[in-house]
């Protein structure tokens, strides 16, 4: 079973000059201590019901950028990109970029976004949620014509017309496309059709397990074997800030029993690069026997 790691404050002690530096550490100990997975959040401003939207928030993809030069083997994606944020054409362009200068290690993470606050705080059209749906939809379709090199063509949906689909260069390895959340109805049957990898909360290993079951479903529908699905959680209980490295581990084997390959946790402190090399230190070498 795998580690990745997704920062979700930049809220450094050092202030803003910090970040950068902190960043960087932050990078260089995850691969030190084989995590396999570096993540930050899609986010203008950071989420209110975790600390005041004042708080400082990077840019997605710029960041992914600056780790993709301190980093060398770990893969690097968004947790996840809300479809809102940008344009699908520049989306894809965006990601192959990302993967071409970080030498085949781009993921996308991408889901129908929800911060109705940040999308209202910038002027960016908010749509109903049946529309981002569909929106998110046509932009997996369009990232993948766009990623082929074969089919530079006009793209013709509801919501976006593409008169080219060129994308030079393309990505050296085609990004692995994770779809967050847990909707039934509508995300997982766009992972069974679209994605390479689901992203699921970690509420309790029964209910992931009624999820991947439902995910089976889907994928059955449209003849694809579930199995071809990497299956990965975002792990939000409190073991790990109690510093519960055994009740954590104990956790993990439950939700490595039931088919999850990877979980993503985020750090508890406000130093992410001393909490990396701290517990996930501890962490990673242990979990990499559970299997999954």
């Amino acid at each position: 079973m795998q580690l990745g790691v997704h920062v979700v404050s930049f809220d450094f002690p050092g202030g803003p000059a910090s970040i950068a530096s902190t960043l960087a550490r932050a990078g260089e100990v995850t691969e030190a201590v084989g995590v396999t997975h570096l993540s930050v959040m899609d986010h203008w401003f950071q989420m209110d019901q975790m600390a005041p939207a004042e708080q400082p928030m990077l840019e997605g993809y710029t960041t992914l950028g600056y780790l993709a030069a301190h980093t060398r083997t770990v893969h690097l994606g968004l947790l996840v990109t809300g479809v809102t944020y940008r344009h699908p054409g520049l989306l894809a362009k965006i990601v192959a970029t990302l993967d071409v200068l970080s030498a085949g290690r781009a993921q996308l993470g991408i889901g129908a976004a929800w911060y109705e606050r940040e999308h209202h705080g910038l002027g960016v059209p908010f749509p109903p949620v049946g529309e981002r749906f569909e929106r998110l939809e046509e932009t997996l379709q369009i990232c993948a014509q766009m990623w082929d090199p074969s089919t530079n063509g006009p793209y013709t949906g509801r919501h976006f017309q593409l008169a080219e689909t060129l994308c030079s260069p393309t990505p050296l390895v085609k990004p692995l496309v994770m779809i967050g959340g847990t909707g039934e109805r509508k995300t997982l049957r766009l992972v069974a059709r679209y994605g390479d990898a689901c992203n699921m909360f970690a509420a309790s290993a029964t209910d992931v397990a009624h999820k991947l079951d439902v995910l089976a479903r889907h994928c059955d529908d449209v003849g694809r074997d579930p199995a071809t699905v990497t299956k990965t959680i975002l792990y939000l209980g409190g073991t790990l800030r109690d510093g519960d490295i055994d009740g954590f581990l104990t956790e993990m084997a439950e939700y490595a029993a039931i088919g999850i390959e990877q979980a993503i946790v985020m750090p508890t402190s406000n130093q992410p690069d001393r909490w990396i090399e701290d517990i996930c230190g501890k962490v990673a070498p242990r979990m990499a026997e559970l299997g999954g």
